[in-house]
């Protein structure tokens, strides 16, 4: 039975060692983290940060060790998550898109002592903020850059938490403190703990009936975001492998690479796809333009829990060869469900399934 978060990742690693769990593009190529690799990863950089002196024990949640990440979504940011929460430390990821301002008053409201970096212009961007917040011991890069220490440091320790930090670890210990954008003031955290996390993944599992081990999800919501973080932990307890996209503007091309199973996004995007689809569709004749309609309508029946019937099961087997091939192709032709969060939805979501 999971109670920690990082537990659903002891368990794969255990489960499915060689089986991929992360990846993202480097140098053009596609590179993969085996489920035994990240948990590895994972464990020499907790060893790695309590070297640092991270308390070897769980204290109360204001008291707990606050760690920042700012980073574009990849591999290292869902290590650097489970490498703190085996620390008894509370991860606080900040969006790189927010104003020098808005970064110094988080770190100096939580407290931040570490900051994990993601590249050379996000440190260029934010030196300056760091430099005002006196609880800020060490900054790390994630990619080589010089004059900052960079995160394998950590690694190449070759430390392993002690098990009676990880034991002290419990389900209402906090895990993670999510900074709002600010929009309405200044901005402010909300306080997760690992029971908070793993129950809304655990409670959401029956929705993803589609997940299956071995498939692969494509994401790029950031996980700055708890929606797409709380999915993510969905997906590695399914089994499923999550590749990143380099960048919102490579989604197409990354999902004809990769050819995921699922995905996750926000309502706006898939506005702008329905819309281009309904366009193409509203300049269809005849026979065209009736099968289109009929499978629209047959497609708001799905329910991806309910089978149907057997003569609805036949409908969207002709609907699937005829109408809804061509949508999934512009998706990498394997897309099962599209999963759809928003700031107002993001504990339960909504599901949009494009395919039975």
């Amino acid at each position: 039975m999971v109670e920690r978060l990082f537990e659903i990742v002891e368990q794969r690693s255990m489960k499915s060692p060689d089986s991929i769990m992360l990846a993202a593009k480097e140098n053009g190529q596609w590179r993969t983290y085996s489920s035994a690799e990240v948990w590895d990863t994972a464990k020499k950089l907790a060893g790695g940060l309590l070297t640092l002196g991270i308390a070897n024990q769980v204290l109360e949640p204001l008291q707990q060790e606050k760690i920042a990440i700012i980073s574009p979504n990849r591999p290292e940011w869902m290590i650097v998550d489970l490498a703190v929460q085996m620390t008894g430390a509370v991860l606080t990821p900040i969006y790189p898109t927010i104003s020098p301002s808005e970064i110094a008053y988080v770190l100096y409201e939580a407290g931040v002592q570490i900051v994990f970096v993601g590249n050379a212009d996000i440190y260029e961007r934010f030196k300056d903020s760091f430099h005002n917040i006196p609880t800020l011991k060490n900054i790390y890069c994630l990619d080589e850059l010089a004059g900052v220490s960079n995160w394998k440091e950590l690694i190449n320790k070759n430390a392993q938490p002690d098990q009676s930090v990880i034991d002290r670890i419990k389900p209402e210990t906090l895990a993670t403190i999510i900074y709002t954008s600010g929009t309405t003031g200044d901005p402010k955290g909300v306080m997760l703990t690992h029971y908070n996390i793993v129950q809304n993944v655990l409670d959401s599992m029956p929705a993803f009936t589609f997940a299956e081990e071995n498939s692969k999800a494509l994401s790029f919501l950031p996980l700055n975001h708890i929606f797409e973080r709380m999915v993510t932990y969905i997906y590695l307890h399914s089994g499923v492998s999550i590749y990143y996209a380099e960048s919102m503007e490579t989604i197409g091309p990354n999902l004809k690479e990769v050819h995921p199973l699922v995905f996750t996004t926000v309502p706006r995007l898939l506005e702008k796809v329905y819309e281009r689809i309904m366009n193409t569709a509203l300049e269809l004749k005849g026979i065209k333009r009736a099968l289109f309609f009929w499978a629209l309508e047959l497609g708001k029946q799905y329910d991806n829990t309910i089978p149907g019937s057997l003569w609805y099961q036949l409908q969207l087997w002709i609907a699937n060869k005829l109408v809804f091939k061509k949508w999934r192709e512009a998706l990498g032709g394997n897309v099962k469900a599209i999963v759809v969060g928003s700031a107002v939805e993001v504990e339960e979501g909504a599901l949009f399934v494009i395919r039975q």
